[in-house]
Parts: C-alpha cells; structure tokens; sequence
C-alpha cells in the first residue's frame, strides 16, 4: 500500500453524505469536516436555520452543503429529504444519524424520583434515539441496499457501555443503538452485500445543550460535583472537544475500514478503560 492511497482514502469528492441531527454541536462539526474532504453534505434537521452558524465554515468547501428540513421520526418527512437531497446531489451514498439527545424532564434529581418520570418524557427520549435512528436508516438504506454499497454510521454514547446514574431512558436508548447498529450490519451484509457497512461512534463527555445542564453551573460555568466526577474518571483529565471525532468519522466513512463493520468504537479520552482505582 503507497502512501498516495492511503492519502485518497480520505478524499471524498464525489460522495453525497445525510446528516440528521445536522445542525447540532457535534453533527455540525462532522458536516464541516466533510465539507472540508470533498463531500456533498445534507444537513438534516427540524429547523434548518439553525445551519446558519455554520454557513462561514462550510462555504470554504471544496464540497458542498445544503440544509434539508426533516423530521427523524416521521417516514414521510425523510423520504421526501431523502428525494430532495437525490435532485440536488445524486443518490445518498453515506448516512450519519446524529439526531439525538436527552430531556431534563426524563433525568431523576433531588425534585424527581425514578417511579416519577413521566411516561412521556421516556418514550420521547426513546424514540428519538431509537425510533430516530432505525426510521433514517430505512429510508437512505433502501437505496444502499438496491446499489449494493454504502455507509451508515450511528452515534451512541458511553451509556450504552456503562450506564450512568439519574439518565434511564437515555441510557437505555444509546445502548439499543448500539445493539441496532450490530443487527443491522450483519442484515445489511447478508441480505445486500458487504460493500455496505454500518458501525458507530461512542462519545464519550462533549459538553452540549443537551447535558450542559447537568456537567457545569448555569451561572459560573463551574464544574457541578457530577461533572468532576466524570473529569476525575477520565485519564486525558478533560471533556471531549466536538473535532476530537472526525478523526473516528473519516475513517470508519472510508476506505481505510473497508473490512470494519458491526463495531462501536469508544471516543472517550479513556473513560471506559479505567476502573476508577
């Protein structure tokens, strides 16, 4: 292997990637980085406006990006992104489900007793990590599988490998991703071909909107007790920066993994290695 393959491996000019979640911290960051290889990126999300603060970084290309509204868990609100995003950019060929997220009104608290969360606060978080991630991949994953090639990469989370107190439901969710991304990696490689892969990322701690609340002091932006926990049980000594995956990203998209599927892969400064003595 010369080191002028190994270097086109990460070109992926030509490629047409769908992000949901797109608009988020860290889906965000993988849009531009794509951009950034080449790529034609989809940005999926229920308010594509919120792609505007990404506008600056994903006009330096050499790829190209547009915003698609959709709704992660409606069929029909991804078939019709899915059939807007064909127009624009040709068949989708590579699929991101970074939709996602806890809700406060699922995480017990001093206030919140576990036999006290509400039913609809679970099923939200349920379905919006998993329900979110099975119904984008049957509608971008229909098309890879007629073709007989294609990536879809997950994003699950350190719950999945060791749950965390006060978050249940989120928990619970990222694991089945990650049980989901399994099954369907070997349904797609048996039924479709082995040109399609399906893994996934688990990040470890980013601080995002969605757990900021529960990691730092709204006032101070001081570390809550639960959030130096967690610095204390992660040997790089530090929360995860959003660029710190793209790395991961590239290379289970390309090539480089051509033989990697079915595998979750921890992002997570050593979290999951380290017993705590």
């Amino acid at each position: 292997m010369d080191l002028t393959t190994m270097t086109q491996w990460y070109d992926l000019t030509g490629r047409t990637v769908a992000i949901t979640g797109g608009a988020g911290i860290l889906g965000g960051e993988m849009a531009c980085a794509l951009v950034g290889c080449g790529a034609n990126v989809a940005i999926l999300d229920l308010d594509p406006s919120l792609v505007d603060r990404l506008k600056e970084r994903l006009g330096r290309g050499p790829g190209r990006a547009i915003a698609v509204p959709a709704n992660v868990l409606q069929p029909d609100s991804l078939i019709k992104a899915e059939e807007t995003i064909r127009a624009e950019f040709g068949p989708v060929d590579t699929l991101i489900n970074a939709a996602g997220g806890n809700s406060p009104k699922a995480t017990t608290s001093a206030e919140l007793a576990f036999f006290d969360l509400p039913e609809e606060a679970l099923r939200f978080v349920f379905d919006l990590n998993i329900v979110g991630t099975v119904l984008p991949c049957q509608a971008f994953g229909r098309g890879m599988a007629e073709r007989g090639d294609g990536v879809i990469l997950n994003v699950s989370s350190m719950n999945a490998f060791r749950p965390l107190t006060r978050i249940p439901a989120y928990s619970a969710a990222k694991a089945g991703v990650s049980n989901f991304t399994q099954w369907l990696a070997v349904h797609m490689a048996q039924e479709y071909g082995s040109r399609i892969r399906v893994n996934a990322i688990a990040p470890g701690f980013f601080l995002t909107a969605q757990n900021r609340f529960l990691l730092t002091e709204e006032e101070t932006g001081a570390l809550t007790p639960r959030g130096q926990t967690i610095i204390d049980h992660t040997p790089m000594n530090r929360f995860g920066d959003p660029e710190d995956l793209i790395g991961t990203v590239l290379w289970l998209l390309s090539p480089a993994s051509a033989f990697v599927t079915g595998i979750v892969v921890p992002v997570d400064g050593g979290f999951s290695a380290f017993s705590g003595v």
